[in-house]
C-alpha cells in the first residue's frame, strides 16, 4: 500500500487547502514533476496547489464558462468544456494523472467518463462524498432526507449523483481499474490510507480519495 508523504501547500493557497480537505490528499499522491488534467478545476484552486506543493505541470478543463475565464485571468493553464465529450479529443496517455475533485459525481455518464480517464492519464485520481456517511444514514432514517449533510442542497449544487465508498470502488473493480490506495476524510481530516477494508470508510468516511491505475 502506498504510503502518503504530508506536503505542505505554499502560504498563498492556504486558505483553499484548508477548505478542501481532499485538495492535500491529492497532492500527496501526485509525484514531483507530474503532468496533470484537473477535470472540474472550477476556480483552479486545486490547479495552483499543485503547482506550488509538486511542482506539476497542471492544466485545467472547466464547463462552466464564467470559472474557466476566472482561471486564464489568474494565469492558469485552463480551457472551457465538457469532460464528458472533451475527454474522448485527447490523446491516450496525454497525462501522468487525470484528476476529478468533487466533480465525478457531476458526470452524466460517469463509467464512459471513467473510462476516457483511464485512457487519457497514466492514473486516475477521484475524490467523492460518501453519501453512506453514518450521520446520512441517520438522517434518511429519522427525516428522510437524501444527501450528504455536507454537500449543497440538491436544488443548489451541481452533484447529480449520490454514491458511497463502496459504490466507488465497486464501479473502480469493475472497470478494471486497480485501487493503489484510497484515504477516507472527515472534517476535512484524512484518516488512514485504505485499499481493500471498505466497511470503515463506507460507514465513517464523509468523503474519500481514491488513487487509481487503469
Amino acid at each position: 500500500m502506498t504510503q502518503l508523504a504530508l506536503v505542505h501547500p505554499a502560504p498563498e493557497e492556504s486558505d483553499d487547502a484548508q477548505r478542501r480537505g481532499d485538495f492535500d490528499v491529492i497532492a500527496r499522491m501526485v509525484e514531483d514533476g507530474a503532468s496533470v488534467l484537473d477535470v472540474g478545476c472550477g476556480d483552479g484552486a486545486l490547479i495552483s496547489l499543485l503547482t506550488h506543493a509538486c511542482g506539476a505541470r497542471a492544466r485545467g478543463l472547466e464547463r462552466d464558462k464564467a470559472k474557466a475565464r476566472y482561471c486564464v485571468a489568474r494565469g492558469l493553464s485552463v480551457v472551457q468544456g465538457d469532460a464528458e465529450s472533451c475527454l474522448a479529443d485527447y490523446p491516450s496517455a496525454a497525462f501522468d494523472y487525470v484528476v476529478f475533485s468533487h466533480s465525478f459525481q457531476c458526470m452524466a455518464r460517469p463509467r464512459e467518463t471513467l473510462r476516457q480517464a483511464g485512457r487519457v492519464g497514466e492514473k486516475v485520481i477521484v475524490s467523492i462524498r460518501n453519501a453512506a456517511h453514518w450521520r446520512d444514514r441517520l438522517r434518511l432514517l429519522s427525516k428522510g432526507r437524501l444527501g450528504a449533510s455536507n454537500a449543497p442542497s440538491w436544488a443548489d449544487g451541481e452533484l447529480a449523483r449520490a454514491c458511497s465508498v463502496r459504490d466507488f470502488a465497486s464501479l473502480a473493480r469493475e472497470m478494471r481499474f486497480t485501487i493503489e490506495t484510497a484515504a477516507p476524510l472527515s472534517n476535512g481530516r484524512a484518516g488512514a490510507p485504505f485499499a481493500k477494508t471498505l466497511w470503515r470508510a463506507n460507514v465513517f468516511a464523509e468523503e474519500a480519495v481514491f488513487l487509481l491505475a487503469p
